[in-house]
């Protein structure tokens, strides 16, 4: 029977039990106050002198320390292998982090590129965009005026030819009136475009509203 359970493989090892001294330390009395999460240092220490048990405490202390080393010792022994699995994990999470910010390093290099090779250039079109539509409403209004002083002389040289020239002229007066209309109207937009590219200056901007 025993070779047979032999040679059925050998059975996981059971879990460290705790050790005896470290139960009978968490069982002492001595030790009870710092186990308190209410403790306090001076309280304890003035509590030991005014009882003259300095030596016997320091010495119980002396003895629980080295009790405890004792079992963090075997617990490292013991767990040795899992401790260095994690550590060897913290090591990975530390590479894959630094990895992880070289990354980002990076894309934020590019994302400064694309922005120097698409937003100046946008933004610079857009500039170039605006002044282009103004300029083209100001030739527009030039051509109009050149219009209107053309059609005013004409007007005055029908004018003068007296009644016989009067369907000329009244042709020529409704013709530099709708002339003048549209005129009215390509000022507006221009006074509009200018408003919406080159807001007005406030008071405390204007020099020449002091």
């Amino acid at each position: 029977m025993e070779e047979a359970g032999a040679g059925g493989g050998a059975a996981p090892a059971p879990a460290p039990a705790p050790a005896p001294a470290l139960a009978e330390l968490l069982a002492d009395e001595c030790y009870a106050d710092f186990f308190r999460e209410d403790f306090d240092v001076k309280a304890y220490t003035s509590q030991s002198i005014h009882q003259a048990v300095i030596a016997e405490q320091l010495a119980k202390l002396a003895q629980g320390i080295s009790q405890l080393d004792k079992e963090l010792h075997l617990q490292v022994v013991a767990r040795h292998e899992d401790l260095l699995a994690q550590a060897t994990g913290i090591e990975s999470l530390e590479g894959v982090l630094q990895m992880m910010q070289t990354r980002i390093g990076a894309l934020q290099s590019t994302v400064d590129r694309i922005r120097v090779k698409i937003v100046d250039p946008y933004n610079k079109i857009v500039s170039r965009t605006a002044q282009l539509a103004k300029l083209q409403a100001a030739c527009d209004l030039l051509r109009r005026i050149i219009r209107i002083l053309y059609l005013s002389k004409r007007l005055q040289g029908q004018l003068q030819g007296g009644s016989r020239e009067i369907t000329k002229a009244a042709q020529s007066l409704n013709e530099l009136g709708f002339t003048s209309y549209e005129s009215c109207e390509q000022e507006e937009l221009i006074f509009l475009i200018i408003l919406k590219t080159h807001p007005p200056l406030s008071k405390t901007n204007c020099k020449s509203c002091v």
